[in-house]
């Protein structure tokens, strides 16, 4: 059965022993965050602070910090299981005949199981507080000493399309100003960005959830197409759809069992300085105007969980949780690219630095066109480097794409530059969301490809002296 909520969760993990609680006090002004990156980056489990500094709300970090516990979180043995789901989908054809179609009801029963849920009302109203409240109440983190305040690191903020209706949810930092203001972190490329943009009021209405069941609060972080519900993958995550109830003072819903919902608005043109902030790149990203989000209402749960997360230099939670996300959206990108093997966003290129692509080679230039195919596809056109090899290289390995990629590439032949849209995070860039990006084919190269010389043989001992040493190695003693 899918988790009702975060309390679920919780408790799953404290179950699979991947859960500590902090019972004396600690401060949410970098001492948590201090205390999450180094849970993370020794194994650690996930961290319940029950008494953080100046709050009663306890605070849940590192919940998604281990493929484990992303495992948990999903309710999968492996998150490779959620791939071969949607691959099934993606084959999915009606077939002929009344006893083929019979077979099918199944399958379609479960896809009606995506699709959100409205409902009357919901744990997170069990307290509403129109005019008595303050976000100094909940312990927001600052996560880094140059962070330019405290974040909320872990939202789900809902918006609508001004020209369609169709609900977005997205996952975007918002910098406390003080009790009712915050900062609303819409990068350029952003469907939430794209909202406020469009938007013909003056006032665009926002909500925003914190802590949920995991499915739907992993949902917000999902690369996924414009106006495709968020709400529905996270159904059919869980196998369950997600209940959503509206809000208090503004046309929007959001998760009935969400921990925490704050309401409100951003004006048009309203924008205010935000940053310094403490990245997923293991920079501190730069000072810039966004816009001013104001709070008309605070509903919660009794007693909230505070959900959050810190970024920094990796590997750290997001790590995990965007390693996921290359599993499971892998069956969606073979789709458009059918040659692709397999792919892999190593911790040290934070996502959109390093993809590592394994093809299978069937005409001279794939790769190439496998690159710019790949910096086609929505968030992927942030890739600053893709290095493209063949199928018999194992990508999760890098030791071994750097071996064979260094030892296959003629530099000037074999890597290529263009320029195009970059994440607004990247510093290095000439301008803001403007720079180059860089394509390394490392395929073996063919005579199609102006190679004529004999291509080597990688060394390989054979199978057969490897089988007879295996039992001559056992009775030398090694290991």
């Amino acid at each position: 059965m899918a988790y009702q909520d975060l309390r679920e969760f919780v408790h799953a993990l404290e179950k699979a022993k991947e859960l500590k609680r902090i019972s004396f006090e600690v401060d949410p002004e970098l001492e948590i965050a201090e205390f999450a990156d180094r849970s993370v980056k020794s194994g650690g489990p996930a961290l319940l602070f029950e008494k953080p500094k100046g709050s009663s709300v306890p605070v849940l970090i590192n919940a998604f910090a281990s493929m484990r516990r992303m495992e948990i979180a999903l309710e999968v043995d492996s998150v490779d299981e959620i791939a071969r789901r949607i691959s099934e989908f993606l084959e999915m054809r009606m077939p002929e005949g009344l006893i083929g179609k019979l077979k099918m009801l199944p399958k379609l029963a479960e896809m009606g199981a995506f699709f959100p849920k409205t409902v009357s009302g919901g744990p997170c109203k069990e307290v509403i507080r129109r005019g008595d409240f303050s976000l100094d109440e909940f312990p927001i983190l600052k996560c880094w000493p140059e962070d330019g305040g405290r974040f909320i690191t872990l939202p789900m903020v809902f918006s609508k399309n001004p020209d369609t209706g169709k609900r977005n949810c997205g996952c975007y930092r918002m910098q406390v100003y003080d009790g009712r203001t915050t900062g609303m972190h819409w990068q350029t490329h952003k469907q939430g960005a794209e909202h406020y943009r469009r938007s013909q009021q003056k006032r665009m209405e926002v909500a925003v959830a914190i802590g949920a069941d995991p499915a739907t609060m992993y949902s917000a972080i999902l690369p996924l197409p414009p106006d495709l519900d968020e709400m529905m993958i996270a159904g059919f995550l869980r196998g369950r759809p997600v209940e959503m109830v509206k809000c208090e003072t503004v046309d929007l819903e959001v998760p009935a069992q969400a921990e925490i919902v704050l309401e409100g608005y951003v004006e048009l043109g309203e924008l205010r300085r935000e940053g310094p902030f403490g990245d997923h790149t293991g920079f501190y990203s730069l000072e810039d105007d966004y816009p001013v989000f104001h709070l008309t209402c605070v509903t919660h749960r009794n007693q909230p969980i505070y959900a959050t997360t810190i970024v920094g230099p990796p590997p750290m939670e997001d790590f995990y949780m965007g390693k996921a996300i290359e599993r499971i959206f892998l069956p969606l990108m073979r789709l458009q690219l059918p040659e692709i093997r397999d792919v892999c966003m190593p911790a040290e290129g934070i996502f959109h630095n390093l993809i590592l692509v394994s093809i299978r080679k069937s005409y001279p230039g794939q790769a190439r066109k496998v690159m710019h195919a790949i910096w086609g596809l929505g968030q992927a056109m942030f890739s600053k480097c893709i290095v493209v090899v063949d199928e018999d290289v194992d990508v999760q390995n890098v030791s071994e794409v750097a071996w064979k990629a260094l030892n296959n590439i003629d530099p000037e032949r074999d890597i290529q530059f263009v320029l195009g849209p970059v994440d607004s995070l990247d510093h290095s860039s000439r301008l803001p969301n403007f720079g180059s990006k860089m394509g390394v084919d490392a395929t073996k190269k063919w005579p199609g490809e102006g190679f004529t010389r004999p291509w080597p043989g990688v060394i390989r001992m054979s199978d057969e002296v490897r089988r007879r040493v295996d039992e001559l190695w056992k009775r030398a003693g090694l290991k």
